[in-house]
């Protein structure tokens, strides 16, 4: 219920109650005092149901609560540098793993889907019509330089947030009417949007910044330097180019809380720099670095014999995905006036050849990725059920003008392309005349004359294996192709000035998609810097069904909405999708103790740890060789 109709049944009331039940109807319309019904103070939150774990349980089921303290892990960053430790804003490269320095109000359960215990917070009041939700502060909480943190550092982090960093923040709060300090150890955020019910797990997971440090500095100017978060890790070393090293709080305030316990055991977590994936790999080869997700399909099947790893040396490591598969893309940008014709997307995407990525580069080690929200129940299948069709009903004009197409509503999903190269190519340049194309002396111009080019933006030569067939393919239909390799600042400048046609994103969903996706695909995000709507999609059922995912009440009503969103998406053709494994790879150096079995929803490697024993035999080993 929104809370301005809220007020009025309120007042509506006022006439038969107490006097003193008048008097606090007054100040709840005044938005300072609780509802007169207490509200039970929990441990813990959950989307759907209550959380699994009891308010007395000593730490997460899946980790080793005698873990060793030591050792040290070195990660490899691919992509040049960054020139920034502040993540919050628009300007600047951040760090890899800079989150690791703050903390939030509650953290999540990696065996379960979205379940929220205490960490800064040790319990949490929830509206049960959901106008608001407090927090009690744990009163020992301190920032890495000593000062405590309080309920004002919660306030002044959330208006930070949403007025000076990244235009996410204010996308992703909306539904927050105001942020409040009860006193130093209690903060309520008030809503706006009482129809949402992941919101009050979203604040939950606000990262809380100092007041004192900020406060007199310019937090919109990238910096570098070591500022004090909350978290387990400060930052130790700064050397852009080359690394960034975070280094365990022995002071932690934290460190014996029962979401923390088991946790955080590596004493150094090291970050390298690399402008090149061969570099990379040759580095970890060497022992120079000791973790490594193994993205690279070719090196997976075959890269592994090598000395090291045939002396036991290196484990590699799978871990099925239990999340959504992320979808992985090319990405049209719909600002181009060429690219706002669905005929010329739809034909674009038939040039991408993934069964000859497949064979002859990827070892069959993938399946295409057809669906945004692939490997999860959300996914839409078959024809629109009824359910879908009244979600998409209202919307059915707009739908038939954008989409060019009845197919929406009338053919099932997956879409039945051919799978041969020629009769993909046929299909492709059929579409392209539709849409009032003509080839002319090679080459494919419009009736203005104007020839159709494009132009992929990458900052990763890794990728260029992917993108070369297919611009092959689109060249043999008339089309003037490039690919430009930047390196990682100016990508991110250019995609942060819509400067390109088209660059590969990545859109990672939960199994409880919520306000992230206003981010991805609204029209209010087309319009907002560095948004993830990097298409510029702007589409009032996008808008509208995006809405109906965010208020869903039950998993029934999500699953719905996000089916018919990822078929209006699919039926858009607003991404060449690419593909997907089914599974993390991992490869590491073996002086890893891991939790097992992993738990259901995360890897949760600051569940691991470091037998500093056998680093030491390792680094003898390497001395020897």
């Amino acid at each position: 219920m929104a809370r301005s109709v809220m007020l009025k049944k309120t007042g509506l009331l006022i006439s038969t109650l107490l006097l003193s039940c008048s008097l606090w109807a007054a100040e709840e319309i005044l938005g300072s005092a609780p509802s007169t019904v207490p509200v039970e103070t929990v441990h813990g939150l959950s989307l759907y149901d209550s959380p699994a774990l009891p308010e007395d349980f000593a730490y997460f089921p899946h980790v080793n609560p005698q873990a060793p303290k030591g050792g040290s892990i070195t990660h490899t960053a691919v992509g040049g540098s960054f020139d920034s430790t502040n993540p919050f804003i628009i300007r600047g490269t951040p760090a890899t793993g800079i989150s690791q320095i703050y903390d939030t109000l509650m953290a999540s359960n990696p065996n379960e889907p979205f379940s929220l215990y205490g960490l800064l917070a040790e319990g949490v009041r929830l509206d049960p019509e959901r106008r608001w939700i407090e927090f009690d502060l744990r009163e020992q909480a301190r920032f890495q330089d000593g000062e405590p943190l309080t309920a004002y550092d919660v306030v002044f982090s959330f208006d930070l947030l949403r007025e000076q960093g990244n235009p996410f923040y204010a996308s992703y709060y909306a539904g927050v009417e105001q942020v409040i300090a009860l006193n130093e150890h209690q903060v309520r955020f008030e809503f706006n949007d009482t129809d949402s019910r992941e919101l009050p797990l979203i604040v939950a997971q606000l990262p809380i910044l100092p007041r004192h440090y900020w406060e007199p500095r310019d937090f919109s100017a990238p910096t570098l330097a070591a500022h004090p978060g909350s978290g387990p890790y400060r930052i130790s070393e700064v050397d852009p180019g080359r690394r960034i090293v975070y280094q365990r709080d022995e002071n932690y305030w934290g460190k014996d809380l029962p979401v923390n316990i088991g946790r955080y055991n590596i004493d150094r977590v090291i970050y390298e720099y690399y402008r090149d994936r061969d570099i990379a790999w040759e580095t970890f080869k060497a022992g120079l670095t000791d973790f490594r997700i193994d993205a690279r399909a070719a090196t997976w099947a075959i890269g592994y014999d090598f000395p090291t790893y045939r002396d036991g040396l290196i484990e590699r490591i799978t871990v099925p995905d239990v999340n959504p598969s992320m979808m992985q893309a090319f990405v049209f940008n719909l600002r181009k006036e060429k690219f706002q014709d669905p005929r010329v997307r739809e034909a674009l995407s038939l040039t991408f050849d993934f069964p000859w990525l497949n064979t002859n580069i990827f070892y069959n080690t993938y399946a295409r990725t057809e669906s945004f929200f692939q490997n999860s129940e959300m996914e839409a299948v078959g024809m629109p059920s009824d359910e879908e069709l009244a979600l998409l009903q209202p919307y059915r004009d707009e739908l038939l003008a954008s989409h060019r197409s009845d197919r929406l509503f009338t053919a099932p999903l997956p879409i039945d392309h051919p799978v041969e190269p020629r009769e993909r190519l046929r299909l492709a340049l059929s579409l392209l005349r539709e849409a009032g194309y003509r080839v002319e002396e090679g080459v494919l111009v419009d009736d203005q004359e104007r020839p159709l080019s494009l132009e992929v933006l990458l900052y990763d030569s890794g990728l260029e294996r992917v993108v070369q067939p297919m611009l092959r393919n689109m060249a043999r239909l008339g089309i003037q192709t490039s690919m430009r390799i930047v390196d990682i600042n100016q990508y991110l400048n250019r995609v942060r000035d819509y400067d390109y046609d088209m660059v590969i994103s990545h859109f990672p969903q939960s199994n409880n998609p919520g306000n992230e996706q206003r981010d991805y695909w609204t029209s209010a995000a087309a319009e907002a810097p560095q948004s993830r709507n990097r298409m510029a999609l702007a589409h009032p059922a996008v808008d509208a069904l995006v809405e109906e995912i965010i208020r869903a009440d039950d998993r029934e009503s999500l699953d719905t909405a996000t089916r018919a969103l990822d078929r209006v998406l699919r039926w858009g053709f607003y991404v060449i999708p690419h593909y997907h494994s089914g599974e993390t790879r991992i490869a590491v150096w073996d002086k890893f103790g891991y939790p097992e079995p992993f738990p259901d929803y995360a890897m949760d490697l600051d569940a691991w740890w470091v037998d500093t024993e056998r680093e030491a035999a390792l680094q003898r080993r390497n001395r020897r060789r």
